[in-house]
């Protein structure tokens, strides 16, 4: 049986990509991500999810809408030996906090 990663608040996630280099995955539909996501973030669906692409020294920090999704992510990251960390709160708390939500295009964005 797995052991669940750690749910992080947005200020240990945002310590650890800032200064970890750590990777913030989404892992959101992808009208989801098209509407608004946080800059520098990877996208990867949660039904495509392929720890084999995340493997590496950076740990990885799993979002979602609310942290739900990203805590199925956090689990199957894991069972696969990568150092991962669920954002409580997904990018709802992100957005609340007053941090950027931007599309691909570098415009404002919104989180759905």
């Amino acid at each position: 049986m797995s052991v669940a990663p750690p749910d992080i608040d947005l200020n240990e996630a945002v310590r650890l990509i800032d200064e970890v280099d750590a990777i913030l995955l989404d892992v959101r539909e992808d009208d989801e991500w098209s509407a608004g996501h946080a800059p520098g973030a990877v996208h990867m669906r949660l039904a495509d999810l392929d720890p084999a692409a995340l493997t590496g020294a950076k740990p990885v920090v799993a979002v979602c809408r609310s942290g739900n999704r990203s805590r199925t992510a956090a689990m199957k990251l894991a069972d696969a030996g990568i150092s991962v960390y669920n954002l409580a709160g997904g990018m709802t708390a992100w957005d609340g906090s007053g941090r950027a939500v931007v599309r691909d295009d570098g415009t404002a964005g919104t989180v759905i």
